[in-house]
């Protein structure tokens, strides 16, 4: 039986705008989700992505506890999460990149010792879990600091220890790693990668960074205006949209380019010429071919297009 189960999930909210001219306001009703259905098995790594407005907040709110849905069922580890939320609790962990479940003006050694009694987490366990969690987090140095004297990159890393401290069976990250550096942002994605191999944790990751689901999850699922419109590999997505490369050519000397089709488009940026083209019009060994013709090459490098490029194309085809 998979550890998430979703049918025919379904949210609306009223929402009440004031009129120009007097005191009446007029309602709308916003359609949040609509017949969303899918499972996930324990243990997986999912990725749930969509513009802004799409219902992924609204998901995971009703996943957590914290909203009841207007129809459909949910089930997760057997748990009807509103209707049994305390037990439900202490099963999850949450993580919020713009907010925070430690207290800004204490260390945050004090704020993971109310955490356990919260959860009410045995000593032992805790002691055990706080120090696995310490060294994988590299959160020594910083314990006893307080949360508001910490980095950006230092407070995730405290945000993750506390979401992880009382062992939860499901995780949810929502924007984990906004506003991070490269290298916390790294550290961190290895981290939750390990943390998933290790204790066979359930992530459900909701971010826009897609370089993040693309190291994260093998499965993503997309959401637009309340709909599921994709559940699978993100490969097999991108590759309906993948339809482009780019190839950067550096020469010894200047050189002349051959004619090349309509469809390549060039451009020049001080010695290095960047030309974006369709292989399935020209392959990449035939325009390679015609390059060196031209003369002697010094660099040449070849890429795809940037993944956020591949979404933005994917979201303007569904209309979101």
């Amino acid at each position: 039986m998979p550890y998430i189960t979703v049918e025919n999930l379904d949210k609306h909210f009223i929402v009440r705008k004031k009129r120009e001219k007097g005191l009446l306001r007029d309602k709308t009703v916003i359609q949040a989700l609509q017949q969303v259905s899918f499972s996930v098995e324990r243990g997986e790594l999912v990725g749930y992505i969509g513009p802004n407005g799409a219902g992924k907040s609204t998901t995971v709110k009703i996943l957590s506890g914290i909203l009841t849905p207007d129809g459909g069922s949910v089930q997760v580890g057997g748990r009807v999460p509103w209707k049994e939320r305390r037990e439900h609790v202490r099963h999850i962990g949450v993580v919020f990149g713009q907010r925070s479940q430690l207290w800004w003006d204490v260390p945050i050694l004090d704020s993971f010792s109310l955490l356990k009694e919260i959860y009410r987490v045995p000593e032992n366990d805790y002691r055990r879990r706080l120090d696995a969690l310490t060294d994988a987090l590299q959160l020594g140095d910083f314990l006893r600091t307080p949360l508001r004297l910490l980095s950006l990159g230092q407070r995730m890393r405290a945000e993750l220890c506390g979401s992880l401290l009382h062992g939860p069976e499901l995780l949810f990250l929502d924007e984990p790693t906004i506003g991070l550096d490269a290298v916390s942002k790294l550290a961190l994605r290895d981290f939750l990668k390990e943390e998933n191999a290790r204790n066979g944790t359930t992530v459900l990751l909701t971010t826009h960074d897609m370089e993040d689901i693309a190291a994260l999850c093998p499965r993503v699922m997309v959401l637009g205006h309340g709909k599921k419109l994709y559940d699978g590999a993100l490969p097999d997505l991108l590759s309906r949209y993948d339809t482009q490369r780019i190839l950067t050519v550096r020469y010894d000397n200047g050189a002349v380019l051959p004619e090349l089709p309509d469809s390549c488009v060039v451009t020049r940026e001080a010695e290095d010429i960047k030309i974006v083209y369709a292989p399935d019009q020209m392959p990449t060994a035939q325009l390679i071919s015609r390059l060196q013709s031209a003369g002697t090459i010094r660099e040449l490098t070849a890429q795809p297009q940037n993944i956020d490029h591949l979404i933005a194309a994917m979201y303007r085809e569904m209309d979101l």
